[in-house]
Formats: C-alpha cells, structure tokens, sequence
C-alpha cells in the first residue's frame, strides 16, 4: 500500500479542524539581534557588500536559528510552518549580489523546515505537520509603473518573474516541501506569473503538490495594490485550482474580516488567513496581544469563514498558541455549494447571470 500524498494528507487533516499556519519569521529573527558577522558566516565572510538584512541568507549561515523558530511555532499546535524563503527569488537576491545563490538558499530552508516539521511528526503521530514553500512577492511590480513620469514602464517582465518562480519553485521541492504557498500578493499580475511557473516546474519534474494562495489588501478599500477586490482575485487564480485561497498580513484580524468574508462565501476550496498582530504603531511596531488577536479571529471560526489561520507580521509564538486555543472549539468551514456561472474579473467580479 502507498503512503497517501501531501494532499490527502491535508485534505483529511482540514476536513477535521481548522488548521494553524505559523506566525512570522522575521518578528522572530529580530529578538536574536543578529550582527552583520552573523548574516554572513563563514560562508560569506569576505561577501562585497553588506547582506545584514537578508533573512533569507540565515538558512544557510544561521540554520540553527532559523530551526528553532520553527520548532516554537510547532511546540505551540502550528500544523504548517512556511520556508524561511520570503525573498529567494533571484530578482529579489539581487539587492546582495546574491542572485546565484537563490536556489541553494531555497533548498536550505527547505531542509531545515522539513526536519522540524518530521521532528514534530513523529512527537505527535496523530496531528502531522505540513512544510510550506514560500513564494514571496518579489520587489518588482508587473502590472503597475515605478515611474509616476512613465506609466507604461515597467521594472520587470512577466517572463522574468516566471523564470525566477520556477527556480524557486524547483528548490523548494528539492528541498522537500509538501506545499507551495504563493503568498503577499499585492499584484495579481505577478502572481499568475508565479502560478504559471509553479505548474510548469510541476510539469517539469513531473510532480504535483497542493497549492495555496495568499493575497494581501493594501488600503482600508479592501483591494490589493493592483486594484483587485477579494472575490476578482479569487476569480483571476481560481485556474490554477488551489488547495487554499486567502489573505495574509494586510491589516490586523479586525480589519480583515470583511474581505476574508467576502473570499469565504464564493470560494470553492480551503480559505486560510494569517493576518498581521493588528496596525503597526509610530515606531513600526505592533502592539496587539496574543489574547486581543486571538479574540477577534475566534470570530471568523465561529462564524465558520476559515480552514486554516495563523499570523504575519509582529505575531509570535505567543500569539499562534492563543490562537490555536481559542479557534479549537470550532469546525473548519464547509466549502459551499457554488453554482456553475460564467465568472470574469477585472478589478471588480463579473458574474453572468
């Protein structure tokens, strides 16, 4: 008999609670107050120019760090931990000369998330932990003019996006994920260059995996900086049939619910969230508590919205394990029954009637 899939395994993992995603790597990476010397190791220590900063590096100059933020998240319930992979992309890389070693860095934080995830496992044979491969947004912008002066410029092609997705993609399942996670997409434009390339490295290495979508709203309009609402989103990546669609950092759990609401109700897969630890203060800080924000998202489960939760920015382990209690109560929501329509996007939804 074959071990089921990474899918079945979630499938039947959301089917029976509302699973809990992470909270965030780099609220965490700042409390160890890294030094430059750190960032670079002995791997980079002659590196030409300064690379404090690139958290990504850390899982392969700093991999016992980056394993032990893993391991607070799982002590606390986290059913998915995501890569330490935000930026490995060789468009972003390039900020630290390092686009070479974006897919080595990739398939480090791979390797370092799969064996705390395994570690995990075996502790707790009935509530197996799942590796997420992050696929961050990049620095670039497909869809929108970096130049106010020059509106048809663009900074980056689709092309470009899609060939550095895909070798990200590639190292991520290298490095042994079970699921890719498109997530903090602000452009929808880059996200389908990224859905895009994640199906063609699936064809190419002739495997599939459950894929999850996480969108992130940029103004209190609840539209994402390409100038989508919620449900157009949904309808631009429904093509890709995502495991899970949803929104992640945005605002805090109280401003979010309108839009993960409005994701909730036409969704026909898994919906996840993992907001930020409320608004940043005047120094870029977040004051939310774990019981304030766990307080506000126990009302999407009671009102059945998500299958999946976590946190993003200024969340921690403290605030993952508040949420993981008080969201245990609660069936994850049923994916509703949606009619068969003719259902278009652009910035707003187009349904036919």
């Amino acid at each position: 008999m074959t071990s089921p899939s990474a899918f079945e395994r979630l499938e039947a993992a959301t089917n029976e609670r509302i699973l809990i995603i992470d909270g965030a790597m780099g609220t965490m990476i700042q409390r160890y107050k890294l030094s430059e010397e750190d960032y670079r190791g002995k791997e980079f220590a002659n590196w030409n120019q300064d690379v404090k900063g690139n958290n990504d590096l850390l899982s392969i100059t700093k991999p016992e760090v980056i394993k032990e933020i893993h391991g607070s998240y799982l002590e606390v319930g986290a059913d998915i931990i995501g890569t330490n992979t935000f930026n490995a992309t060789t468009i972003s890389m390039a900020d630290y000369g390092m686009e070479a070693q974006a897919y080595d860095i990739n398939v480090a934080a791979a390797k370092i998330a799969r064996q705390a995830a395994d570690e995990w496992s075996a502790k707790t044979p009935h509530k197996p932990r799942f590796v997420a491969g992050a696929v961050g947004p990049t620095n670039r912008t497909a869809s929108i003019s970096p130049k106010v002066s020059d509106p048809g410029y663009r900074n980056v092609t689709f092309d470009e996006l899609v060939e550095a997705y895909k070798a990200q993609t590639k190292g991520l399942i290298e490095g042994g994920v079970d699921i890719i996670i498109i997530e903090t997409i602000f452009d929808t434009l880059n996200a389908k260059a990224a859905g895009f390339a994640v199906v063609q490295a699936f064809k190419e290495i002739d495997q599939t995996f459950p894929i999850m979508i996480s969108g992130t709203i940029t103004d209190l309009s609840g539209r994402n900086l390409s100038g989508q609402t919620p449900e157009a989103f949904y309808y631009s990546m429904r093509h890709l049939k995502p495991f899970s669609i949803g929104l992640n950092c945005s605002f805090g759990a109280e401003q979010l619910r309108p839009a993960i609401q409005e994701i909730a109700a036409v969704a026909d897969c898994k919906v996840s969230a993992y907001p930020n630890a409320g608004l940043p203060n005047e120094m870029g800080e977040y004051d939310e508590t774990p019981d304030e924000m766990a307080g506000k998202i126990e009302g999407w489960a009671k009102d059945g919205l998500i299958n999946m939760i976590g946190g993003c920015c200024g969340s921690t382990p403290e605030h993952i394990a508040a949420i993981a209690k008080a969201v245990s109560k609660y069936p994850p929501r049923q994916t509703p029954d949606i009619p068969i329509k003719m259902r278009l996007s652009g910035l707003e939804p187009f349904v036919h009637a």
